[in-house]
Protein backbone atom coordinates (compact mmCIF):
# COMPACT_ATOMS: atom_id res chain seq x y z
CA UNK A 1 0.00 0.00 0.00
CA UNK A 2 1.60 3.29 -1.15
CA UNK A 3 2.63 5.67 1.89
CA UNK A 4 1.27 9.60 2.33
CA UNK A 5 3.96 11.77 3.23
CA UNK A 6 2.31 14.00 6.11
CA UNK A 7 5.39 16.37 6.86
CA UNK A 8 4.79 20.17 7.23
CA UNK A 9 7.18 20.80 4.10
CA UNK A 10 5.17 18.02 2.37
CA UNK A 11 2.74 20.88 2.86
CA UNK A 12 3.97 23.35 1.00
CA UNK A 13 5.87 20.95 -1.25
CA UNK A 14 3.03 19.48 -2.73
CA UNK A 15 1.11 22.94 -3.08
CA UNK A 16 4.51 23.90 -5.18
CA UNK A 17 4.65 20.71 -6.94
CA UNK A 18 1.20 20.38 -8.32
CA UNK A 19 0.48 24.06 -9.06
CA UNK A 20 -0.32 23.84 -12.44
CA UNK A 21 -3.03 21.12 -12.14
CA UNK A 22 -4.76 23.42 -9.20
CA UNK A 23 -4.68 26.60 -11.21
CA UNK A 24 -6.29 24.56 -14.49
CA UNK A 25 -8.85 22.65 -11.55
CA UNK A 26 -9.84 26.29 -10.47
CA UNK A 27 -10.69 27.76 -13.85
CA UNK A 28 -12.37 24.94 -14.43
CA UNK A 29 -14.42 24.90 -11.07
CA UNK A 30 -15.57 28.88 -11.60
CA UNK A 31 -16.33 28.38 -15.33
CA UNK A 32 -18.48 25.38 -14.53
CA UNK A 33 -20.42 27.42 -12.07
CA UNK A 34 -21.82 29.56 -14.88
CA UNK A 35 -21.51 26.98 -18.09
CA UNK A 36 -24.85 27.59 -19.58
CA UNK A 37 -26.27 30.71 -17.87
CA UNK A 38 -27.16 33.38 -20.34
CA UNK A 39 -24.96 35.95 -18.26
CA UNK A 40 -22.06 33.88 -17.35
CA UNK A 41 -19.36 34.53 -15.27
CA UNK A 42 -20.68 37.79 -14.96
CA UNK A 43 -23.05 36.48 -12.07
CA UNK A 44 -19.98 36.24 -10.00
CA UNK A 45 -19.98 40.53 -10.00
CA UNK A 46 -23.59 40.43 -9.65
CA UNK A 47 -24.10 37.91 -6.85
CA UNK A 48 -21.85 39.81 -4.07
CA UNK A 49 -23.16 42.96 -5.35
CA UNK A 50 -26.67 42.26 -4.96
CA UNK A 51 -25.95 41.29 -1.28
CA UNK A 52 -24.25 44.03 -0.73
CA UNK A 53 -27.71 45.69 -1.58
CA UNK A 54 -29.98 43.10 0.25
CA UNK A 55 -27.63 43.21 3.58
CA UNK A 56 -27.65 46.99 3.65
CA UNK A 57 -31.19 47.90 2.99
CA UNK A 58 -32.53 44.86 5.88
CA UNK A 59 -30.50 45.87 8.66
CA UNK A 60 -29.31 49.56 7.96
CA UNK A 61 -33.24 50.62 6.68
CA UNK A 62 -35.56 48.05 8.39
CA UNK A 63 -33.51 47.18 11.72
CA UNK A 64 -32.30 50.90 12.17
CA UNK A 65 -28.53 49.15 12.93
CA UNK A 66 -25.88 51.79 13.33
CA UNK A 67 -22.33 50.95 13.95
CA UNK A 68 -20.22 51.82 16.60
CA UNK A 69 -18.88 55.06 15.04
CA UNK A 70 -22.55 56.58 16.02
CA UNK A 71 -22.92 57.52 12.11
CA UNK A 72 -26.21 57.28 10.38
CA UNK A 73 -24.62 56.89 6.89
CA UNK A 74 -25.91 53.86 5.11
CA UNK A 75 -23.02 53.55 3.22
CA UNK A 76 -20.67 53.65 5.59
CA UNK A 77 -22.78 50.95 7.56
CA UNK A 78 -22.81 48.73 4.39
CA UNK A 79 -18.90 48.90 3.68
CA UNK A 80 -18.53 48.08 7.34
CA UNK A 81 -20.84 44.78 6.86
CA UNK A 82 -19.71 43.79 3.35
CA UNK A 83 -15.88 43.99 4.55
CA UNK A 84 -17.01 41.37 7.21
CA UNK A 85 -19.35 39.10 4.92
CA UNK A 86 -16.08 38.73 2.64
CA UNK A 87 -14.04 37.40 5.38
CA UNK A 88 -16.92 34.96 6.12
CA UNK A 89 -17.73 34.09 2.75
CA UNK A 90 -14.15 32.78 2.15
CA UNK A 91 -14.47 30.46 5.01
CA UNK A 92 -18.00 29.55 4.97
CA UNK A 93 -17.54 28.43 0.71
CA UNK A 94 -14.34 26.36 1.49
CA UNK A 95 -15.84 24.52 4.55
CA UNK A 96 -19.46 24.00 3.38
CA UNK A 97 -17.95 22.36 0.33
CA UNK A 98 -15.07 20.28 2.17
CA UNK A 99 -17.42 17.75 3.53
CA UNK A 100 -18.10 16.73 -0.27
CA UNK A 101 -14.80 17.24 -1.87
CA UNK A 102 -14.14 13.32 -2.23
CA UNK A 103 -17.53 12.23 -2.16
CA UNK A 104 -18.27 14.25 -5.60
CA UNK A 105 -15.01 12.84 -6.93
CA UNK A 106 -14.71 9.25 -6.42
CA UNK A 107 -12.92 8.64 -10.00
CA UNK A 108 -9.97 10.73 -8.70
CA UNK A 109 -10.28 8.40 -5.69
CA UNK A 110 -9.37 5.02 -8.16
CA UNK A 111 -6.20 6.83 -9.82
CA UNK A 112 -3.81 6.16 -7.60
CA UNK A 113 -1.37 8.54 -8.78
CA UNK A 114 -4.08 11.52 -8.62
CA UNK A 115 -3.25 14.30 -5.66
CA UNK A 116 -6.27 14.52 -4.03
CA UNK A 117 -4.82 16.38 -1.63
CA UNK A 118 -4.73 19.15 -3.80
CA UNK A 119 -8.84 19.26 -4.14
CA UNK A 120 -9.48 21.55 -1.19
CA UNK A 121 -6.64 23.88 -2.63
CA UNK A 122 -8.99 23.60 -5.29
CA UNK A 123 -11.74 24.64 -3.35
CA UNK A 124 -9.82 27.61 -1.80
CA UNK A 125 -8.52 28.99 -5.23
CA UNK A 126 -12.05 28.94 -6.15
CA UNK A 127 -13.38 31.23 -2.81
CA UNK A 128 -10.43 33.69 -3.55
CA UNK A 129 -11.50 34.52 -6.79
CA UNK A 130 -14.71 35.03 -5.72
CA UNK A 131 -13.22 36.86 -2.60
CA UNK A 132 -11.18 39.01 -5.69
CA UNK A 133 -14.65 39.56 -7.11
CA UNK A 134 -16.17 41.00 -3.94
CA UNK A 135 -13.52 43.09 -3.28
CA UNK A 136 -13.44 44.66 -6.44
CA UNK A 137 -17.26 45.53 -5.85
CA UNK A 138 -16.10 46.80 -2.58
CA UNK A 139 -13.38 49.10 -3.45
CA UNK A 140 -15.86 50.54 -6.54
CA UNK A 141 -18.55 51.55 -4.20
CA UNK A 142 -15.24 52.96 -1.59
CA UNK A 143 -13.85 54.86 -4.59
CA UNK A 144 -17.54 56.38 -5.65
CA UNK A 145 -19.07 57.67 -2.02
CA UNK A 146 -15.47 57.94 -0.04
CA UNK A 147 -12.47 58.54 -2.87
CA UNK A 148 -9.19 56.99 -3.03
CA UNK A 149 -9.09 54.08 -0.70
CA UNK A 150 -6.03 53.67 2.37
CA UNK A 151 -2.58 52.77 1.46
CA UNK A 152 -3.40 50.43 4.55
CA UNK A 153 -5.70 48.04 1.98
CA UNK A 154 -2.16 46.32 0.51
CA UNK A 155 -1.90 44.73 3.72
CA UNK A 156 -5.10 42.50 3.18
CA UNK A 157 -3.41 39.81 2.01
CA UNK A 158 -0.79 39.80 5.04
CA UNK A 159 -4.54 39.56 6.89
CA UNK A 160 -6.22 36.98 5.74
CA UNK A 161 -3.08 34.05 5.19
CA UNK A 162 -3.34 33.06 8.48
CA UNK A 163 -7.54 32.35 7.55
CA UNK A 164 -6.91 30.57 4.28
CA UNK A 165 -4.41 28.18 6.44
CA UNK A 166 -6.78 27.89 9.55
CA UNK A 167 -9.46 27.09 6.22
CA UNK A 168 -7.50 24.67 5.02
CA UNK A 169 -6.73 22.45 7.97
CA UNK A 170 -10.21 22.53 8.42
CA UNK A 171 -11.15 21.51 4.98
CA UNK A 172 -8.62 18.34 4.94
CA UNK A 173 -10.19 17.42 7.85
CA UNK A 174 -13.41 18.09 6.95
CA UNK A 175 -12.96 16.41 3.44
CA UNK A 176 -11.52 12.81 4.82
CA UNK A 177 -14.26 12.83 7.67
CA UNK A 178 -17.37 13.37 5.24
CA UNK A 179 -16.03 9.56 3.38
CA UNK A 180 -16.32 7.95 6.75
CA UNK A 181 -19.10 10.04 7.87
CA UNK A 182 -21.57 11.21 5.69
CA UNK A 183 -23.63 13.67 8.01
CA UNK A 184 -20.35 15.82 8.20
CA UNK A 185 -22.37 17.98 5.44
CA UNK A 186 -25.32 18.56 7.54
CA UNK A 187 -23.97 19.60 10.74
CA UNK A 188 -21.20 21.91 9.23
CA UNK A 189 -23.94 23.90 7.42
CA UNK A 190 -25.41 24.58 10.97
CA UNK A 191 -21.73 25.30 12.54
CA UNK A 192 -21.11 27.56 9.37
CA UNK A 193 -24.60 29.80 9.82
CA UNK A 194 -24.33 29.62 13.74
CA UNK A 195 -20.69 31.20 13.36
CA UNK A 196 -22.22 34.04 11.14
CA UNK A 197 -24.31 35.51 14.03
CA UNK A 198 -21.41 35.04 16.54
CA UNK A 199 -19.20 36.95 14.14
CA UNK A 200 -18.64 40.47 14.44
CA UNK A 201 -20.16 40.91 10.60
CA UNK A 202 -23.28 42.53 11.56
CA UNK A 203 -21.99 44.23 14.76
CA UNK A 204 -19.24 45.43 15.88
CA UNK A 205 -17.38 44.03 18.99
CA UNK A 206 -17.72 47.12 21.07
CA UNK A 207 -21.80 45.90 21.06
CA UNK A 208 -21.64 43.21 23.49
CA UNK A 209 -20.91 43.72 27.52
CA UNK A 210 -17.50 43.66 28.19
CA UNK A 211 -17.34 40.47 30.04
CA UNK A 212 -18.89 38.74 27.05
CA UNK A 213 -16.37 40.02 24.20
CA UNK A 214 -13.54 37.84 25.55
CA UNK A 215 -15.71 34.68 24.35
CA UNK A 216 -15.86 36.14 21.13
CA UNK A 217 -12.66 36.42 20.59
CA UNK A 218 -12.72 32.34 21.06
CA UNK A 219 -14.17 32.58 16.85
CA UNK A 220 -11.03 31.93 14.99
CA UNK A 221 -12.82 34.11 12.11
CA UNK A 222 -12.88 37.17 14.76
CA UNK A 223 -9.57 38.76 14.40
CA UNK A 224 -9.65 38.09 10.70
CA UNK A 225 -12.80 40.35 10.45
CA UNK A 226 -11.78 42.99 12.44
CA UNK A 227 -8.69 43.64 11.06
CA UNK A 228 -9.97 43.53 7.91
CA UNK A 229 -12.19 46.16 8.36
CA UNK A 230 -9.09 47.95 9.68
CA UNK A 231 -6.85 47.84 7.20
CA UNK A 232 -9.49 48.30 4.32
CA UNK A 233 -12.35 50.91 5.80
CA UNK A 234 -10.47 52.41 8.86
CA UNK A 235 -7.05 52.82 7.36
CA UNK A 236 -5.67 50.97 10.32
CA UNK A 237 -2.15 49.25 10.04
CA UNK A 238 -3.14 45.64 11.40
CA UNK A 239 -1.85 44.70 14.88
CA UNK A 240 1.20 42.61 13.67
CA UNK A 241 1.54 40.77 17.37
CA UNK A 242 -2.09 39.19 16.70
CA UNK A 243 -1.63 38.24 13.08
CA UNK A 244 1.88 36.62 13.92
CA UNK A 245 0.44 34.30 17.18
CA UNK A 246 -2.66 33.89 14.60
CA UNK A 247 -0.61 32.94 11.83
CA UNK A 248 1.50 29.99 14.33
CA UNK A 249 -1.46 28.88 15.41
CA UNK A 250 -3.13 28.06 11.87
CA UNK A 251 -0.23 26.38 10.57
CA UNK A 252 -0.05 24.12 13.27
CA UNK A 253 -4.06 23.86 12.46
CA UNK A 254 -3.11 23.41 8.57
CA UNK A 255 -0.56 20.51 9.36
CA UNK A 256 -3.00 18.84 11.86
CA UNK A 257 -5.30 18.68 8.83
CA UNK A 258 -3.22 17.72 6.33
CA UNK A 259 -1.77 15.06 8.53
CA UNK A 260 -5.07 14.00 8.92
CA UNK A 261 -6.08 13.51 5.82
CA UNK A 262 -2.74 11.89 4.42
CA UNK A 263 -2.91 8.79 7.17
CA UNK A 264 -6.83 8.66 6.39
CA UNK A 265 -6.88 8.54 2.86
CA UNK A 266 -6.08 5.24 2.36
CA UNK A 267 -9.24 4.07 3.18
CA UNK A 268 -11.20 6.05 0.39
CA UNK A 269 -11.49 3.83 -1.81
CA UNK A 270 -12.83 0.76 0.67
CA UNK A 271 -15.75 3.48 1.91
CA UNK A 272 -16.12 4.89 -1.61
Amino acid sequence: MQNFLATPTELIASLWRHRNLIKSFVQRDVLGRYRGSFMGIIWSFLNPLFMLVVYTFFFSVIFKARWGSGSDSKTEFALILFSGLMVFSLFAECVNRAPGLILGNPNYVKKVVFPLEVLPWVNMGSALFHGAISLSVWMLAYIIFFGVPHLTVLYLPIVLLPLIFFVMGVSWALASLGVYLRDAAQFVGIVTSTLMFLSPIFYPVTALPERYRGLLYLNPLTPVIEQTRDVLFWGNIPDFKILGIYLIITLIIAWLGFAWFQKTRKGFADVL
